[in-house]
C-alpha cells in the first residue's frame, strides 16, 4: 500500500516541525513548503507563498494539504507590518487554492489555519466562545482572522473537504511562545500580567497534532473548529502554576504601563498577552476527541519535568 501524502505549507516553524514529525512516525509521506533555505528536511520544496510554480504539482494526489502560512504577529502594529501579517495568509490561502483547482487528483482534506484570537475580548464570567456562539470581535487581530477565513472560503474546492484550524497558544518546550514565558518567569517575572484576569485558552503541543489527525480522518469535520484545551484558565491562574512548576525566587510585579515598555523596546504588542482568550472546542469534543491533557496543570508538568 502506497504512503499516504502530506503537504504541509510553511511546515518548518514550530507547529510545521511538530507536525511533520507527527505524521512521518505514522507512515505519511511529508512534503514541506517552505520560503527559507533548505533545511536538513527530506521532501523539502521552495515556494514563496503568493505565486504558482513547480512546486504545486507536490498537491496533484495528496491525501491532505495543511496551511500553515503566515507572518508572525509578534511585533509593532505598524502599517506596513499589518499590511504583510495579512497578506501573508491572504496570498498563500489564495495561491494554494489556486494549484488545488489545477490538480486532476486534489487533496482529499485541506486544514487552512487561522486563530481563536478571531473572538471577542470575553471577561469575569462570561461564557466559553464555541465555533456556533462565540462572539466575533473587532481588533486589529480579528481583521486578520476574517480575512484568513474568507479568503480560505472563497477558494473553490469541491472534491476537497475544508477544514478552519481556530488554534490557540499550543505550548511546547522547542517553540513558540511558552519557552519565552518560561524563561521569564525563571528571571523573575512570573507574576499576573497586567491585572490578571485575562483569560488564556492554551492546547499542548501533542494535542494540536493529535487533533489536526482526528480532523483529518473525521469525515464529518468540515468548516471552523476551536484547537484549544477544554479548560481555558486566567492568566493569574497560568502564572501560579508556571511558578509553582519552576520555582523563582524573585516575583516581580508587572503592571500594564510597565507590559506597554517592555512591548515597545521588544518591538511587539501587549495585545498578545493582555486580550482576554476564552474558547471552548466544543465541535471537537461532539464528535468524540478526547485530550491528553485537558488541564494546564498537567500540561505544564509534562513540559516542565525537571524543574
Amino acid at each position: 500500500m502506497p504512503q499516504p501524502k502530506m503537504v504541509i505549507a510553511e511546515g518548518n516553524g514550530f507547529l510545521g516541525r511538530h507536525l511533520a514529525r507527527y505524521f512521518r512516525e505514522r507512515g505519511y509521506r511529508v512534503v514541506v513548503l517552505g520560503r527559507g533555505a533548505a533545511p536538513s528536511l527530506d521532501n523539502y520544496v521552495r515556494w514563496d507563498g503568493c505565486s504558482l510554480g513547480s512546486w504545486a504539482a507536490k498537491l496533484e494526489g495528496a491525501y491532505a494539504l495543511i496551511n500553515l502560512a503566515g507572518r508572525s504577529v509578534d511585533c509593532r502594529y505598524t502599517a506596513a507590518n499589518k499590511r504583510e501579517i495579512i497578506a501573508s495568509r491572504v496570498e498563500s490561502t489564495c495561491v494554494l487554492g489556486a494549484a488545488v483547482a489545477a490538480c486532476a487528483v486534489p487533496p482529499r482534506v485541506w486544514l487552512n489555519s487561522s486563530t481563536a484570537t478571531i473572538y471577542a475580548d470575553t471577561t469575569g464570567e462570561q461564557p466559553a466562545n464555541t465555533e456556533a456562539m462565540g462572539r466575533i470581535g473587532e481588533s486589529f487581530s480579528v481583521e486578520v482572522a476574517r480575512a484568513w477565513e474568507a479568503a480560505f472560503a472563497a477558494c473553490p474546492a469541491p472534491a476537497t473537504r475544508k477544514v478552519v484550524l481556530r488554534t490557540a497558544i499550543v505550548l511546547g518546550r522547542d517553540g513558540g511562545a511558552f519557552p519565552v514565558m518560561a524563561r521569564l518567569a525563571r528571571w523573575g517575572l512570573g507574576s499576573p500580567q497586567g491585572h490578571g484576569r485575562q483569560w488564556m485558552s492554551w492546547l499542548h503541543i501533542a494535542d494540536f497534532c493529535r487533533a489536526v489527525e482526528f480532523l483529518l480522518h473525521a469525515p464529518a469535520a468540515a468548516g471552523a473548529f476551536n484547537l484549544c484545551a477544554p479548560q481555558p484558565l486566567t492568566n493569574r491562574d497560568f502564572m501560579a502554576l508556571l511558578c509553582r512548576q519552576l520555582r523563582p525566587w524573585l516575583r516581580l510585579p508587572q503592571p500594564e504601563w510597565l507590559l506597554e515598555i517592555g512591548a515597545f523596546v521588544l518591538r511587539t504588542e501587549t495585545e498578545l498577552i493582555l486580550k482576554s482568550r476564552k474558547v471552548y472546542p466544543q465541535r471537537l469534543l461532539e464528535l468524540g476527541f478526547q485530550f491528553e491533557f485537558p488541564a494546564c496543570e498537567a500540561a505544564l508538568q509534562e513540559l516542565l519535568p525537571h524543574s
